[in-house]
């Protein structure tokens, strides 16, 4: 990873999404990726249980503990970097979690328009 400063979707710097649960490809509390992420874990969501068990039914179980990986397992209302193929997946099952604009990476633009993640966004006033 480079030591370049992560921008979020709004072009500013990116803020941490958690660190309660931790979350991050590279645990750090950011959505911040590299070549390395296969997933893209770019979204941070603030997860409900309809997403939760949806998440379940598509084979990744995000509320059983993986010590081994640093997961404590989510609960509903917990922040966490969301892979955004899975957001996308959850949108089209309407379940898709709201999101934290200013803790989402910009690469999830490459994706998905502006307009629809604000659309999720728990923090945009307008």
């Amino acid at each position: 990873m480079n030591s370049n400063i992560t921008l979020n979707v709004l072009k500013q710097p990116i803020v941490p999404c958690s660190f309660e649960p931790l979350t991050g490809y590279f645990r750090d509390g950011c959505c911040k990726t590299d070549e390395s992420d296969f997933g893209s874990h770019l979204v941070c969501a603030v997860v409900t249980d309809e997403f939760l068990q949806f998440s379940f039914r598509q084979g990744n179980d995000l509320t059983t503990p993986r010590p081994e990986h640093r997961f404590p397992g989510l609960l509903a209302g917990d922040q966490w970097c969301l892979c955004i193929n899975r957001w996308l997946e959850a949108l089209e099952a309407n379940c898709a979690p709201k999101i934290k604009l200013e803790s989402t990476n910009m690469k999830a633009l490459e994706i998905v328009s502006l307009e629809l993640l604000k659309e999720y966004s728990i923090d945009l006033l307008d």
